[in-house]
């Protein structure tokens, strides 16, 4: 008799992440039969030649005879320092070195800070668009994500009626992604001010997420959620994987701030989590206190004529010269969320327009319900390549597009 299937975890039926996804495992097997792929999928910097700065990486190799031990399980001291001190910079009052955890990049401890609150049936508050991480680890933490849309129409800025709306008994908190992935949208700081107030009536945690907040284009201004009270539990994720273009240290960090007095016990889950793993890597805390204390190269990218500047630019305007093709223009962050006309474009299963893209031009995107979008008509990509390179992928998604509108009768 033949031994029964092994079948992954009931918690798993809920969860997707397809960044890295079923459309990627196929551009995987193209690449294994010789394939070139252009790679639109993932803000992974470094494979688009965006190195960490060197002095971190000199730093860390300096350190590294003295990284084989456990840290304290929140992580070493003079890192878990500098970012008291940048959070100072940030104006977020109260925090203390208590009040930092370290993790192996910020992911770790998303999921972490919803392990250690979440049971059954709680609900907490995430965009749509979204991170996927964040409505996975809702789930995969027993809770179930409600998600709040944002508005194309107005900058892709969260709704706050529809926010309001879907708050009930069961909400423990809200999710806000700002600077936005996948929208590269930046909030308003009256926007801020009005989740702080209806987290405050409602007495909920706010769970800010904020690892782009130096990748800001056009001299924008990056206001922290933070720091607009001191009522309110709030819970801040950062980390260098953009910022410093060290996505793989895995060095991230998670700061509770606010009323900490009524959340005592949580922070008692959040102490006991962060002791069963024990620590975070050490390398990648070595690099933390270079990182923030020392010239922030990532301003010369983002300036006007920086290289992020000038590859959002072309990818903006190439997008949109697409018969059918809007964006809203990002004001931070590595990434563009556009829409697809529905009328001429009538997809109505947007991984299979991922595969065909895939297929027919070499060029991989995610789809845009892989972001917990309601309707199949947007896709993400990302503006790292060079120009040249960009300027290859998007001719080809104008070529594929070009294709569609013939298929579907709606154009040449």
């Amino acid at each position: 008799m033949p031994a029964p299937e092994i079948h992954k975890s009931a918690k798993l039926a809920n969860v997707c992440y397809d960044i890295r996804g079923p459309v990627l495992e196929k551009a995987r097997q193209m690449e294994e039969d010789g394939h070139k792929i252009i790679k639109l999928n993932i803000g992974n910097l470094a494979v688009f030649g965006l190195e960490p700065p060197d002095e971190i990486v000199q730093d860390m190799i300096r350190n590294l005879p003295q990284a084989a031990g456990y840290t304290d399980s929140k992580g070493l001291f003079a890192p878990r320092k500098a970012i008291v001190h940048y959070t100072q910079e940030k104006r977020i009052a109260g925090v203390t070195v208590d009040d930092v955890y370290l993790g192996n990049g910020a992911s770790e401890l998303i999921t972490m800070s919803m392990n250690a609150l979440l049971n059954a049936g709680d609900e907490i508050l995430v965009p749509a668009p979204d991170y996927p991480l964040w409505t996975a680890s809702v789930s995969l933490s027993g809770g179930t994500p409600v998600h709040y849309l944002c508005d194309e129409a107005n900058g892709w800025i969260p709704d706050l009626q529809d926010m309001a709306r879907k708050i009930t008994p069961a909400t423990k908190g809200i999710v806000v992604i700002n600077p936005n992935n996948p929208t590269g949208a930046l909030y308003p700081v009256e926007v801020l001010q009005a989740i702080v107030e209806l987290a405050r009536r409602h007495g909920l945690i706010i769970f800010a997420d904020e690892i782009y907040d130096k990748v800001l284009y056009d001299g924008n201004v990056h206001t922290s959620i933070a720091s607009l009270a001191d009522d309110v539990l709030f819970v801040t994720f950062n980390g260098l994987s953009k910022n410093y273009r060290s996505c793989g240290y895995r060095a991230g960090w998670m700061v509770v701030s606010g009323d900490k007095r009524r959340a005592r016990d949580y922070i008692e889950g959040l102490n006991m989590l962060a002791s069963m793993r024990l620590c975070a890597n050490t390398p990648g805390q070595l690099a933390i206190q270079t990182a923030l204390g020392g010239y922030q190269s990532i301003n010369d990218l983002v300036a006007p004529g920086g290289r992020l500047c000038r590859q959002r630019d072309l990818a903006h305007r190439l997008l949109t010269e697409i018969p059918g093709v809007t964006c809203v223009k990002p004001k931070a962050a590595l990434y563009m969320f556009p829409r697809l006309d529905p009328v001429i474009y009538p997809i109505e299963d947007d991984q299979q327009f991922a595969y065909e893209l895939l297929a027919e031009e070499k060029v991989l995107i995610v789809q845009g319900t892989g972001f917990n979008y309601p309707t199949p008509d947007h896709f993400r990509l990302v503006f790292l390549p060079h120009e040249d390179d960009l300027a290859e992928a998007i001719g080809r998604i104008a070529r594929f597009l070009g294709h569609l509108r013939r298929r579907y009768g709606t154009g040449s």
